[in-house]
């Protein structure tokens, strides 16, 4: 049922459908106890959660904070004054404008979301330790710029096992360049790592997301039926408990075993989560899917949301292009009306079907930009003082935590470095970020290293 080929590029990337189950020893050859005879069982929280999945809103490329939810009445005061670093300062030219019942201020880059501002936690004074993109993604997505670390939708795969489904615990849709890299296991067992479905290429005028044919690679058998495929399994199976039954001991088979059948009902289970034609007309024009320019991460943002419906535990969704080094009137302009509607959509779909609660939902690039202009219309990175937010998952709403100076230069108040993020979503998935460790190489890591404080502020 499956090649060498298949086998091998599983595991030695642990990303893919078919990912090994077998590694669940610590590099000394001690058992993992987390594991247990099945890596994916299910797992007791350290505590209670306040969220029981994630949906991640990746923009790759650094949105502006000062053009879209970092409002900077002075930055508009001096437009035209030398910046603290050279250059002169950029207002926005999207207005600002408070909004809902909580005042706060949106610029008008987002006016779909903006709706829904008493939902949002605005996280104003995010930063990280990168200022170059490949660095700040992989930091984003792992913890760290400098080694292969597991990802964070990895790290809460380990910790809680996956919902009783059919399907993979963690998902990314269209994920920016990076793969194995932002979505893998790393040194984690190979089957706590991520599933890539579709891919996104740059073309001439930017990123252009699409989804593959193939949704999950390998996920059809061109040589065997579904029975010779069953047939084919069982005979593998029996050897393989076999294998155990004369060990006693064997949690690599065990786990192996677990992850064969996991990818033979991921066959039918994926096509059948993937296929919309039960949607409504209205719920496809929730997400800008009517031909408009939100069509394609619509699409995502709706299949984000049936993947979590269906158990899934983290899925990623990936809209790409945001760094407007020039151009950016325009080209900021484009990228938000790409994804504004289908953001919102997504918010209130999860609302109406009773979700959002229990979903955290995340929104935010690998860093800001900078309140001076690079040119005429442009701004360059800023990994100092940016904006996230977060919706739903036990956060308050409504809410504004953190602030940047007068120009959103840098965090000055209740800074949120990455690690403190990492942390503060473990927590609310009921992890304890400084427990959650995994013996390696003689050493006990863990996604927020040995950093990382819970924002306890923002908690509902």
């Amino acid at each position: 049922m499956f090649s060498r080929r298949q086998i091998l590029q599983s595991t030695s990337a642990g990303f893919g459908y078919l990912a090994f189950a077998g590694m669940t020893h610590t590099a000394s050859g001690a058992p993992d106890a987390g594991a247990g005879a099945n890596p994916l069982k299910p797992k007791q929280p350290h505590f209670a959660a306040r969220a029981k999945r994630v949906i991640f809103l990746c923009m790759g490329g650094g949105p502006s904070h000062v053009d879209s939810f970092d409002y900077k009445p002075e930055l508009e005061r001096d437009h035209g004054k030398s910046g603290r670093y050279g250059g002169k300062l950029l207002k926005s030219r999207w207005q600002f404008r408070q909004r809902g019942e909580s005042g706060l201020w949106i610029s008008d880059l987002f006016p779909e979301v903006a709706k829904l501002a008493d939902d949002l936690t605005l996280l104003r004074s995010m930063q990280c330790d990168q200022p170059v993109h490949s660095g700040a993604m992989t930091q984003m997505h792992t913890g760290t710029a400098q080694f292969i670390r597991p990802s964070f939708g990895a790290w809460p795969r380990y910790g809680r096992g996956r919902e009783p489904t059919s399907l993979p615990g963690c998902i990314s849709l269209q994920p920016l360049p990076g793969g194995a890299t932002n979505h893998g296991s790393a040194f984690l067992p190979a089957v706590y790592g991520g599933t890539q479905i579709g891919r996104t290429t740059r073309g001439g005028t930017g990123f252009q997301q699409r989804q593959s044919q193939e949704t999950v690679r390998d996920i059809r058998n061109r040589k065997l039926s579904k029975i010779d495929q069953r047939k084919q399994l069982d005979l593998i199976q029996s050897l393989n408990q076999e294998k155990v039954k004369q060990d006693v001991h064997q949690p690599g088979v065990e786990g192996l075993i677990e992850s064969y059948e996991l990818a033979f009902r991921m066959q039918d289970a994926i096509p059948e989560v993937m296929d919309v034609a039960d949607e409504s007309e209205q719920t496809l024009r929730l997400y800008g899917i009517d031909g408009g320019p939100s069509e394609n991460f619509g699409k995502q943002c709706l299949l984000a949301r049936r993947f979590a419906e269906a158990g899934v535990r983290f899925i990623e969704v990936s809209h790409g292009g945001w760094d407007q080094h020039t151009n950016l009137s325009v080209d900021h302009q484009a990228r938000a009306e790409g994804c504004d509607k289908a953001i919102a959509g997504l918010l209130m779909d999860l609302k109406q079907r009773d979700m959002l609660k229990e979903t955290l939902v995340l929104w935010g690039g690998e860093f800001g930009r900078t309140p001076a202009a690079q040119g005429s219309d442009g701004r360059n990175h800023n990994n100092k003082g940016y904006t996230t937010w977060m919706a739903g998952g036990g956060v308050k709403e409504g809410f504004s935590y953190g602030l940047t100076d007068d120009h959103g230069y840098q965090a000055v108040e209740k800074k949120m470095h990455i690690h403190d993020w990492h942390a503060t979503i473990l927590h609310l998935l009921g992890l304890d970020h400084e427990r959650l460790t995994y013996r390696y190489a003689g050493r006990d890591f863990r996604l927020t290293d040995v950093h990382g404080e819970v924002a306890r502020e923002i908690l509902a």
